[in-house]
């Protein structure tokens, strides 16, 4: 698939498949994700790859944590997001090391971390995947940070979910950048 055909092309797919995805193809896919650019070649992004039981272990952690906090929910409340991993076969969370040095900025990492994200959903397209990327309240928590290996205070910055999708999307029309863009030109 051509670049600008696959930046084109992307969408969030939350609908995929249960077929595993070969453990080669989530190389390929992380491989992608490490050309993104970083400042000072830090490389701050970590990846916790959750495929099979992984994404089990995740769900229960998720559970248990919103039971802690939460704990009179009916049942059904702790299934549905119990089962919030198992949306995809293959759930890739993706963290942010704190910056170690005094020239690092802890936005770059963040930004860097950010591109290595897109690089990964670019290269699913390519390859014929579905991947949606998705935070929410997961990513702020700290037993699920703690389950990952992350520290409390480390950045969470996305749970991409991976798999082939259940169906092809339609092409549609993104706005335009024109709306978000000044030009200062010279003469």
């Amino acid at each position: 698939m051509e670049l600008f055909e696959a930046i084109h092309g992307r969408q969030s797919q939350g609908k995929v498949k249960p077929d595993a995805v070969p453990r080669e193809t989530i190389e390929k896919l992380l491989s992608a994700a490490v050309q993104a650019p970083n400042h000072y070649k830090v490389r701050p992004w970590r990846f916790v790859v959750l495929t099979g039981e992984g994404r089990n272990r995740l769900g229960d952690v998720m559970a248990a944590s919103q039971r802690d906090r939460q704990p009179d929910l009916p049942q059904v409340a702790f299934d549905k997001i119990r089962s919030l991993p198992l949306r995809a076969p293959v759930v890739i969370a993706v963290g942010v090391d704190k910056p170690s040095e005094e020239k690092v900025v802890e936005i770059e990492n963040v930004c860097a971390a950010a591109a290595a994200c897109q690089n990964i959903l670019l290269a699913a397209q390519a390859l014929g995947l579905g991947a949606k990327w998705r935070t929410g309240e997961w990513a702020r928590d700290p037993k699920v940070k703690e389950f990952l290996g992350f520290a409390p205070d480390q950045h969470l910055i996305a749970f991409l979910y991976i798999g082939y999708p259940e169906f092809t999307l339609e092409p549609r029309e993104r706005p335009s950048f024109e709306d978000r863009t000044v030009w200062v030109e010279g003469k």
